[in-house]
């Protein structure tokens, strides 16, 4: 039996690329996305959440609500990955995002998130020009979703795995924010996360795809609870 050593060769550019992947969506990535709760812990003690059922329910709302609002960026940001597209983009989400909280989380960890790839992307220098022109600049607020789209599109990403790898780290971190609460151990984090995987997969198929001026907000009370995260009395969480 003759094996063809050409199709059982590894394509290496596709192998780095899938390493690139993974990278960008390990927890280890020191992007401060932990330190955020996606207003969990202020449902949590408005009362909104108490229980499983409506973890549940609060997770489900997060992702959809993450892929009317920001998949759109995302998309838009991945299919053109350059210093004029991001700039029109992040000022669009900074008018867009309504209240401070939310606001100063996409900007803190949208920040992180360029710092870290613009060093960690070497190979990829255009991602560390943009970022040193931006801070000259002084006006990008360097939003998280673009940038996510940003970095995704220029290292040559699959435009829907770029959009399916948003929905799972926002999954992800919430999440984690809710075992943090101690509302689910990390048995049942595990299960829950398993679970839920076929509906944002549906929330993705719902969004896929969308331009920045399709984005809506889906979920306006997640907006409203998340803005009271800075009045509570004791918190865990930056949001």
């Amino acid at each position: 039996m003759q094996i063809n050593e050409e199709c059982n060769r590894p394509c290496l550019a596709d192998s780095s690329l899938q390493w690139s992947q993974w990278q960008l969506l390990d927890s280890l990535l020191p992007t401060g996305g932990f330190a955020h709760s996606f207003g969990l812990e202020a449902a949590v003690q408005s009362h909104l959440v108490s229980g499983p059922d409506e973890l549940r329910t609060f997770i489900i709302h997060v992702l959809e609500n993450t892929g009317s609002l920001l998949l759109p960026y995302v998309y838009s940001a991945a299919l053109s990955p350059n210093l004029e597209t991001w700039h029109v983009l992040d000022k669009r989400l900074d008018a867009t995002l309504t209240n401070e909280v939310s606001r100063k989380a996409s900007i803190s960890q949208g920040s992180a998130l360029m710092r870290v790839a613009s060093a960690m992307f070497s190979e990829t220098p255009s991602l560390k020009t943009m970022r040193d022109t931006s801070l000259r600049l002084g006006s990008v607020s360097f939003h998280h979703a673009p940038i996510f789209g940003l970095i995704c599109g220029a290292l040559g990403f699959d435009i829907t795995f770029s959009q399916r790898a948003y929905l799972f780290i926002t999954m992800r971190d919430v999440i984690s924010a809710a075992t943090r609460l101690n509302l689910v151990g990390p048995l049942g984090a595990a299960m829950l996360q398993h679970q839920i995987a076929p509906m944002a997969e549906n929330i993705l198929g719902k969004w896929l795809n969308h331009a920045a001026e399709e984005a809506c907000q889906t979920a306006p009370l997640l907006d409203v609870v998340q803005g009271c995260h800075a009045y509570l009395f004791s918190r865990l969480f930056s949001s």
